[in-house]
């Protein structure tokens, strides 16, 4: 079986930790040809994905799992709380998961940052994704932190397949 890699990423809101995921998911499937899968975490359950009244929000209503499939997609819909080993069983093939959030997962972990770093953050992070809106001489961050350009995509990558969990 082909090796899998799994990489988290925190931060707080607005911190441009989705505009970074977006664009090493597209860098990863388009120039290295990979097959990447992502999980969002949704801590304050504000996602809607199924309008009331259709079928499949009426199905998903009974608390039942529930599959949607049509040519284009396939939309699964779970009353439970997934660990991370059932999410990556939902998920056929892949080579590279992106996880946004998280932070408990066993995971590496980037968290980016931009204006100010919290530092509540630094016992989850293995790497620091930032730009020059920081001045990290401001901060006591932890010696095994690896400072990454949030702008650099590919050094975003090279340290992902460096370092990624496999899973």
């Amino acid at each position: 079986m082909k090796k899998r890699l799994a990489v988290a990423f925190t931060g707080p809101s607005n911190s441009g930790k989705t505009t970074l995921i977006l664009k090493v998911a597209r860098k990863l499937i388009h120039d290295y040809k990979k097959d990447v899968a992502i999980i969002k975490h949704d801590p304050k359950d504000k996602a809607r994905f199924d309008v009331e009244g259709k079928d499949s929000y009426k199905f998903s209503d009974t608390g039942a799992e529930v599959i949607v499939t049509s040519p284009n997609r396939t939309t699964y819909f779970s009353q439970k709380q997934k660990d991370l080993d059932e999410m990556i069983r939902l998920f056929d093939k892949f080579d590279i998961l992106l996880v946004e959030g998280l932070k408990n997962l066993p995971l590496p972990r980037i968290s980016v940052f931009r204006n100010s770093l919290d530092s509540a953050y630094f016992p989850y992070m293995n790497a620091l994704a930032t730009d020059s809106s920081i001045n990290l001489n401001d901060y006591d961050l932890p010696i095994n932190v690896d400072v990454l350009d949030i702008n650099n995509c590919d050094a975003v990558i090279s340290w992902i397949l460096k370092n990624a969990k496999e899973v």
